[in-house]
């Protein structure tokens, strides 16, 4: 079975986006940014004839262009966890990756470098700087409930998951940051800003 990429994002609407980072340099350059990372990394991925690559964005059923190669799946109601274990749960006989859209730094080799962890490993997480994770991706052994108990946009959300695999076997890859504030969206290439 063919891995599959899922790209986890919120449809590119002014207002929708980026909040945080939306108060310190505008709802424009925010949407802006947003759309950017996004289209960058769904190229990037859809380039790539190793796995597929799946869009999971909410609101369900907004219209959204995608580049060609790029599937689309609706993330549904409920909760983050809810929400991604929901996606993950689609390609369950397979080995599969979710990876957030914010983070200008990950790209292909990175989605290459989760799908090899997983033919060593149950599991395997990108994590963040701040405590959370950029990437978690699983091949068929999963816990039934991978995403339980997890404080979000916290920074436990990657010890509270990790809780959630013990006795598997599980890999990391190399940590990265998220854009969420002024302070990180100007850390980043002016090229990727948007």
């Amino acid at each position: 079975m063919r891995d599959t990429a899922i790209v986890f994002a919120r449809v590119p609407r002014l207002g929708a986006v980026k909040r945080r980072l939306a108060r310190d340099i505008g709802a424009r350059a925010a949407l802006r940014f947003h759309a950017a990372t996004l289209n960058r990394l769904l190229r990037a991925l859809a380039a790539e004839r190793s796995f597929r690559t799946v869009l999971a964005a909410t609101p369900d059923r907004q219209r959204l262009r995608l580049p060609p190669g790029v599937a689309r799946i609706d993330q549904g109601g409920g909760e983050l966890g809810a929400r991604m274990g929901r996606a993950l749960a689609r390609y369950r006989r397979g080995r599969a990756a979710l990876i957030g859209c914010d983070i200008p730094a990950a790209g292909a080799p990175d989605m290459r470098e989760a799908f090899a962890a997983l033919g060593r490993a149950d599991a395997v997480f990108g994590p963040a700087a701040d405590g959370g994770y950029w990437l978690v991706g699983m091949g068929p052994r999963r816990p039934a409930r991978p995403f339980a108990g997890v404080r979000w946009s916290t920074r436990h959300a990657l010890a509270d998951t990790l809780a959630n695999f013990a006795g598997r076997k599980v890999a990391r890859l190399r940590v990265l940051s998220d854009v969420d504030s002024l302070e990180d969206w100007l850390s980043v290439p002016r090229r990727w800003r948007g």
